[in-house]
């Protein structure tokens, strides 16, 4: 096994097995046949083309597309042609997050192939010249990915919430990291990645940040979906991300790209240019605006 492969995992993608959803003149997701054939129930909202799903012109507006979004996502959850609704609000975009066209329950983002964002946070101390990382292991009763591996925080980034507002909550929650240590962790960049599933693609973004914490500090969840913390050497690390696959799939990617910026991995390591490459690789279905 080696690093290539969990970023290889995370960009299995045929784009044989898409159609366009388009809206606004953009494309803004990509959808399966089969789930095209569902929205064909829905005349009012989705013209099917059959090379492509188009919003009725009508719904181009934030909040009829909005509203038609969430009725026909209601109705196909109650049908169980989308497990269920999350409760919070994605956007719909054919660029980034501020140039959203309307909003669309988190659950059904993959449904929709729509770009997804997230936010993942990497926690770590320095003790006697050594950089240890804190390592979360999710619960065992998360719908998704149970018992994984994951950052010290990580998780979506609703419409709602500017990224310095969500990334205060999702560390108060998932590891009780006080808002003045927040307000020190660094913006690093951005790890990308675009990966058929079950349910559909997602073309993900996830913003990644570093946080150098007290020596003392302690993460503790709050909110129940981490079990565990443990706080690693690098080389266990890399030894784990290399060996298995015991990460959950993106949170694998964002570790990687920490083992890179801070040196763990590096140019001498095979396939080093394929790897920092593939950290940020375009989506082989983009979302792309009119």
């Amino acid at each position: 096994m080696a690093y290539l492969d969990r970023i290889e995992a995370c960009n299995r993608c045929d784009p044989e097995n898409f159609l366009p959803f388009r809206a606004a003149g953009s494309t803004v997701g990509w959808v399966r046949p089969d789930f095209a054939e569902c929205l064909d129930r829905f005349p009012d909202v989705f013209d099917c083309r059959g090379d492509e799903v188009v919003l009725q012109r009508a719904l181009w507006t934030f909040e009829a597309a909005s509203e038609a979004l969430d009725r026909v996502v209601a109705a196909l959850v109650e049908e169980g042609v989308i497990p269920r609704l999350h409760g919070e609000r994605y956007p719909v975009t054919p660029s980034n997050r501020e140039r959203a066209l309307c909003t669309l329950d988190r659950a059904a983002a993959p449904h929709f192939g729509v770009r997804a964002f997230g936010q993942h946070l990497n926690g770590y101390v320095r003790h006697r010249g050594e950089l240890l990382v804190w390592v979360a292991r999710r619960a065992r009763d998360k719908w998704k990915f149970p018992g994984r591996l994951d950052q010290m925080v990580a998780g979506g980034l609703p419409y709602e919430l500017t990224l310095a507002e969500n990334l205060v909550k999702e560390c108060a929650e998932e590891a009780s990291i006080p808002e003045a240590l927040v307000l020190e962790a660094h913006p690093v960049g951005v790890v990308t990645y675009c990966q058929e599933s079950v349910h559909g693609l997602k073309p993900d973004v996830i913003y990644t940040y570093d946080l150098e914490l007290p020596a003392d500090f302690i993460p503790r969840a709050h909110d129940g979906e981490v079990e565990s913390f443990e706080l690693w050497p690098l080389q266990r690390l890399a030894e784990t991300l290399r060996d298995g696959e015991a990460f959950k799939p993106n949170c694998a990617l964002v570790a990687i790209d920490f083992l890179v910026r801070h040196g763990y991995i590096d140019p001498g390591e095979p396939d080093y240019l394929a790897i920092v490459a593939g950290l940020r690789r375009p989506p082989a279905l983009p979302v792309t605006a009119a």
